[in-house]
């Protein structure tokens, strides 16, 4: 299955989400401030969009981005999976 078109259609096709939503849909454990703190040290490792240099600007997170985060994510969880169960990677798909 395709991360990217799965989040178009979550997302209405749109190719940046604002923050607030990315926040909603993916991080709703985080306070806003708290969110921004670790995208600005990279702790979450996910790029910030602004559509011009003004502090003002909305943020988002391009729908590509999200895409490869998750991925990556479930590409760590997998990996974490069969390290616990004892599997190799020739014998274990996701």
């Amino acid at each position: 299955m395709n991360t990217i078109f799965l989040l178009m259609v979550q997302f209405g096709g749109r190719a940046v989400i604002p923050l607030e939503e990315v926040r909603r849909e993916y991080f709703p454990h985080l306070e806003p401030d708290n969110l921004t703190r670790k995208l600005t040290s990279e702790e979450i490792a996910l790029p910030v969009v602004r559509a011009d240099r003004s502090k003002k600007t909305a943020r988002g997170v391009h729908l590509q981005d999200l895409a490869e985060y998750i991925d990556a994510q479930r590409a760590a969880a997998v990996k974490e999976r069969n390290q616990l169960c004892g599997l190799d990677e020739g014998r274990a798909h996701g």
